[in-house]
C-alpha cells in the first residue's frame, strides 16, 4: 500500500525540512521542543529512579547527605545508560526513545543481601559488585536472549503491552493517595482532589489544544498542579534550599565492589527478570513508534541495558533497566524522537552533577504525578488493546492466551500475598506481573499455535448470543476465516 503523502504527525510539522524523509525516530526537533520534551520525559520517570536508592540508602542506615549523594548518583547514571540505548555506541543500545533507569525489581534482592549483611558498611560494596558481575553476564548472554523475539508474535506482545500499563496504574493510584502510606493523611480527599484536578488540566489540554502545547500537556499539568498545591501546604520547597550547587558521584564512593556468590546469584535472576521485561518494553515501544524492535533491535537494546548496569556501581548506581512508564508518553504524545529522550537524559547527567537541579523536579508533589500517572500509563493499556486487536483474536487458541496471560500477570497486583509461601528468589520473578504474564503468553503461544496441528474450527467470527448453538452455517462460516 503506498505510503501517504501527508504529514505524519504534529512532531514531523516541526521538523527541519532535511529531516522530513527520515523515520520520525531518527528525527530532531527545535531546540526548545526538544528541551521541554525531554524535561517531560524526565518528571515522568523522578519518582521511580530516586526511589530505589532512597529505599535501599534508608536500610542502610545512610545520612541524610549520603542519602542525596546516592539519588544524586542514580540520577547521573540513569541519564548515563539512556544515553547508550538511545544514541548508541557501536552494536550497543536500541536507537529507540528508551529512558533507562534504576529498576525497582532490584530492591527486595538488595534489602535481602543487607539483612543477610553482618557489617552494614560492606552492603553496598556487596550489593555493587553483584550488579557488575550480573550486568557482564547480561551483556555477554544478549544476543541468545534477542532470539527469544520470535516468540512474541502480536497475540503476545499485545498481552505484555496492555500488561504492563495495567501493572503501572496501581503507581499512579499510590501517588495520587500521597507520599506516605504510613501518614494519617495519606488517601485524603486534599490528595486525591489535586491528583483529580491534574488529570483534569492534562485532558483539557489534550482536547483543545493544538501542535506544541498539547504534546507537551503532561508537562503544564504537572507545573499547574503543583502551582495549585501550594496553597495546601503540599508542596514542599526545602529539597531546592538544602541542596548544593553542584556534586559529582566520585567512582567507588562507599568502597570498592565485593563479590559474594549468593549477591551474585541473586542479583543474575534479577538481571534475567530485567532483561524479560526490557524484551518487552521493546517490543512494545517498536509497535508503538512504527519501528517494530527485531532480534538486531533487541540485541543492542539488552547490550546498553545491561552495560548500563555493570557501568553504574562504578558511579554508586544500581542495575539499569528500561523504563515503561516513558513509554505511555511517547504512545499518548506521538513525539517519537530518540533525540528527545537523549535530551532527557542529559538532563538526568546534569540532575546528578547539580543536586539542587534534581531537586527541582523532586517538588513537584506526588498527587500531582499520580494524575498524570493515570494518563500515561493508561496509554501503555490502550496501545497494547490496539495490538491485540490486529492479532486475531477471531481465533479461540488466541483468545485464550490473552485470557489466561492477563489473569497471571494481574495476580501480583489484584493479591499481593499470593506467593508469600514461596522462596524470596521465586518471589522476584512471580511478583513481577509483567514478567510473570510475559512467559505465560510465549508458552501458551507455543502450546496452542505452534505444537500439534491447528484446526481449522478452532476459528469464530464473533461472540456467541446467550444460549446459541454452534450451527454448520455458523461453523462452515468460520472456517473460511484466516
Amino acid at each position: 500500500m503506498a505510503s501517504k503523502p501527508q504529514v505524519r504527525n504534529a512532531q514531523d510539522a516541526g521538523s527541519a525540512p532535511e529531516d522530513r524523509e527520515k523515520h520520525p525516530v531518527d528525527e530532531t526537533l527545535p531546540p526548545v521542543k526538544m528541551l521541554t520534551s525531554g524535561l517531560q520525559h524526565v518528571a515522568a520517570m523522578y519518582a521511580g529512579v530516586v526511589a530505589p536508592p532512597l529505599i535501599v540508602g534508608a536500610a542502610v542506615g545512610l545520612s541524610g547527605t549520603e542519602l542525596t549523594f546516592l539519588t544524586g548518583a542514580s540520577l547521573f547514571t540513569a541519564g548515563l545508560a539512556t544515553f547508550l540505548q538511545t544514541l548508541g555506541v557501536w552494536k550497543i543500545g536500541a536507537r529507540l526513545p528508551f529512558v533507562n533507569g534504576v529498576t525497582f525489581a532490584g530492591v527486595a534482592p538488595m534489602l535481602a543481601i543487607i539483612d543477610t549483611t553482618e557489617n552494614k558498611a560492606d552492603a553496598l560494596p556487596v550489593i555493587f559488585g553483584a550488579i557488575i558481575v550480573a550486568g557482564l553476564i547480561g551483556f555477554l548472554a544478549a544476543p541468545w536472549f534477542s532470539r527469544l523475539v520470535r516468540f512474541f508474535p502480536p497475540v503476545v506482545t499485545g498481552t505484555v503491552i496492555t500488561l504492563i500499563g495495567v501493572s503501572l496504574l496501581p503507581v499512579a493510584f499510590g501517588w495520587a493517595q500521597g507520599p506516605n502510606p504510613q501518614a494519617e493523611d495519606y488517601g485524603s480527599t486534599t490528595f486525591l482532589s489535586l491528583a483529580g484536578i491534574t488529570l483534569v488540566v492534562v485532558l483539557l489540554l489534550r482536547r483543545f489544544t493544538r501542535g506544541f502545547l498539547k504534546q507537551i500537556a503532561v508537562l503544564v499539568g504537572l507545573v499547574i498542579g503543583t502551582l495549585i498545591a501550594i496553597p495546601f501546604g503540599v508542596t514542599d520547597f526545602s529539597p531546592v534550599t538544602e541542596a548544593d550547587i553542584v556534586g559529582f558521584p566520585s567512582p567507588f564512593h562507599f568502597g570498592a565492589p565485593q563479590f559474594a556468590l549468593a549477591a551474585i546469584i541473586s542479583m543474575c535472576v534479577v538481571m534475567l527478570v530485567s532483561m524479560t521485561e526490557s524484551t518487552a518494553d521493546m517490543l512494545a515501544l517498536g509497535e508503538i513508534v512504527d519501528r517494530p524492535a527485531d532480534e538486531k533491535t533487541i540485541a543492542a537494546g539488552l547490550r546498553a541495558d545491561t552495560l548500563g548496569s555493570a557501568i553504574s556501581p562504578l558511579f554508586n548506581g544500581f542495575m539499569c533497566s528500561a523504563f515503561a512508564q516513558n513509554i505511555g508518553l511517547v504512545a499518548m504524545t506521538r513525539i517519537r524522537s530518540r533525540f528527545v529522550v537523549a535530551c532527557g537524559g542529559g538532563f538526568l547527567v546534569l540532575m546528578g552533577l547539580s543536586p539542587v537541579a534534581a531537586s527541582l523536579i523532586s517538588v513537584v508533589p506526588r498527587p500531582v504525578l499520580g494524575g498524570a500517572g493515570v494518563v500515561l500509563f493508561g496509554s501503555v493499556a490502550a496501545s497494547g488493546i490496539q495490538t491485540l486487536v490486529k492479532a486475531g483474536l477471531e481465533k479461540d487458541n488466541n483468545v485464550l492466551i490473552v485470557a489466561v496471560s492477563l489473569a497471571v500477570g494481574i495476580i501480583p497486583i489484584t493479591s499481593p500475598t499470593f506467593y508469600h509461601a514461596f522462596p524470596e528468589t521465586a518471589k522476584i520473578i512471580l511478583d513481577s506481573g509483567i514478567s510473570t504474564g510475559c512467559v505465560a503468553a510465549v508458552l501458551l503461544n507455543v502450546v496452542f499455535n505452534h505444537l500439534g496441528r491447528r484446526r481449522d474450527d478452532d476459528q469464530v467470527t464473533a461472540p456467541m448470543e446467550p444460549g446459541e448453538e454452534i450451527s454448520g452455517s455458523r461453523t462452515a462460516k468460520a472456517a473460511h476465516v484466516h
